[in-house]
């Protein structure tokens, strides 16, 4: 379920159309910013429904910029509410693989952007929206409605005439390079001392001995992971890891971490086969669909207030 890089697409579409079609001197009248709603106490400006407004308009498309922007604050208030975070990192590279994407550099979709009235600020804000929705969406998904038991996974296996599927097990070790709150500005040098430790990880048994001299770095020991288990900002770049190699460091709220896969192997038992069949109920659930119903749950027990 990519939510995120399906709306991507289809604003890559939208953008495209709105590029060729925008007046070369095109500007917003600079207006007043009044509070036009309070969610829950959050306040949504009519500064933000004009941004709103110009991107729906240089998409091509159709929609209330006020409506867009009452479910987008609904969305932060519930994903700020499950402890989900996404790194600016995360956003800008989203955002100049969008630019690339549609065959431009950064700072020319900036200056379309900016022209267009909607702002790099308020298109960087609508992908991480969208980028934590997704997340969300997830996390709703997998815990929601009733999950079959290994036994009824087996069972309806049995059923449908197939045998029992396989997965990959990995043994994983986390590794975290922390940086203080207090002390940003030693990012750069934090990403270098995890990119060469991690291009020193030949195995998990060493990895503590290489973190001794260095200050205010974790090592954890994650387990066994099945595939259809490892979480969703970590999955790609673990299955494109061999056995005795690491993941590439990623920044995160903590610092910037990367993953030793110490080991892998194939393996299929009573545990795989529920792990695939409720995944593949999860499948069968469009994302709009769950979107939609969860957006009206929180809408229903939002306090939404137009002033």
């Amino acid at each position: 379920m990519n939510v995120i890089r399906t709306r991507l697409i289809s604003i890559g579409l939208g953008l495209l159309v709105g590029i060729a079609a925008l007046p070369l001197a095109a500007s917003v009248p600079a207006q007043a910013t009044e509070i036009k709603y309070v969610i829950n106490n959050e306040p949504i400006t009519s500064y933000d429904i004009q941004r709103r407004a110009a991107f729906i308009k240089l998409q091509r498309s159709k929609g209330s910029a006020s409506e867009q922007m009452i479910e987008q604050t609904l969305h932060n208030q519930e994903v700020k509410r499950l402890g989900i975070r996404i790194p600016d990192k995360q956003v800008d590279e989203a955002y100049n693989r969008f630019a690339t994407g549609n065959k431009l550099q950064p700072k020319q979709l900036d200056g379309i952007l900016d022209q267009a009235g909607v702002t790099k600020r308020h298109f960087k804000e609508f992908i991480r929206a969208q980028m934590s929705w997704s997340q969300a969406l997830n996390q709703r998904a997998r815990g929601g409605g009733k999950r079959m038991t290994e036994q009824e996974a087996v069972r309806k296996m049995l059923q449908q005439g197939g045998s029992k599927p396989s997965a990959t097990e990995y043994m994983l070790q986390q590794v975290i390079f922390v940086v203080p709150a207090n002390e940003k500005g030693s990012a750069g040098r934090r990403k270098q001392e995890a990119d060469a430790m991690r291009q020193r990880f030949k195995g998990c048994d060493t990895t503590r001995q290489f973190a001794k001299g260095l200050v205010d770095v974790t090592v954890r020991d994650l387990g066994r992971v099945l595939a259809p288990e490892l979480p969703s900002e970590w999955a790609d770049a673990i299955k494109a890891t061999s056995a005795g190699s690491a993941t590439p460091a990623k920044q995160t709220e903590r610092g910037f971490e990367f993953i030793g896969v110490c080991s892998s192997r194939e393996v299929s038992d009573d545990r795989v086969a529920q792990l695939v069949l409720n995944g593949e109920a999860l499948g069968d659930q469009k994302a709009d669909e769950v979107s939609k119903t969860y957006t009206e749950e929180l809408r229903k027990k939002a306090r939404i207030v137009e002033r």
